[in-house]
């Protein structure tokens, strides 16, 4: 497995944080789920809305683990059915005006980005990994989670402590690798962005 090479000044949690396949399907704690959840939630928003809500499932919970795992595509199922905890992070898609009406919240999936980022570096922090999955059958995740409508189901998560490479398949053991990130010069623009991009 590679190492990222990053500024030295780069918060270390940061750059060594990564997304791997391979997990030992041991028990997670409460405790240590309970600390991955708060820091999720501190994560920032505007208005302090805090949009963001979470539905997990654990290992052990063999049937509702199974309901977790269903909507995930095949290809996410063939590894995450190994994680200790699978999470779905949803957002709420609108919030409470002054006057008591709904009204749309613009940055609800910025704003559960934001909290899927503290709760993967939180999770690292651990001794965990976390590796979130858009490779989702949205519409059957929510049927078979119950998620109420005004509530968008941003992504999967798995949860749990890396196991070896060797314990994937071959087609998968060779992806297990830490990924490269595009350069500063090719994600951020100065005055505004490039005619020629």
């Amino acid at each position: 497995m590679s190492t990222r090479v990053t500024h030295p000044r780069v918060v270390p949690l940061i750059a060594q944080r990564w997304s791997p396949r391979s997990f030992d399907a041991a028990t997670l704690p409460d405790e240590d789920l309970a600390v991955i959840l708060e820091a999720a939630g501190l994560a920032p928003s505007a208005y302090n809305v805090q949009p963001w809500r979470f539905i997990y499932a654990r290992r052990e919970d063999a049937e509702t683990f199974a309901r977790f795992l269903e909507p995930l595509v095949e290809f996410n199922q063939s590894w995450a059915k190994d994680a200790s905890v699978l999470l779905y992070v949803l957002s709420e898609e609108t919030t409470a005006s002054g006057d008591g009406e709904r009204r749309p919240n613009h940055s609800h999936s910025f704003d559960a980005g934001a909290a899927w980022a503290l709760l993967s570096l939180q999770a690292d922090a651990l001794g965990y990994r976390a590796h979130a999955m858009t490779g989702v059958d949205f519409a059957k995740a929510r049927a078979v989670l119950n998620v109420p409508e005004g509530l968008r189901i941003e992504a999967a998560v798995a949860l749990g402590r890396q196991a070896p490479a060797e314990r994937l398949p071959d087609a998968l053991r060779e992806r297990e690798v830490v990924s490269t990130r595009k350069p500063v010069s090719e994600i951020a623009f100065e005055g505004a962005y490039p005619t020629s991009r």
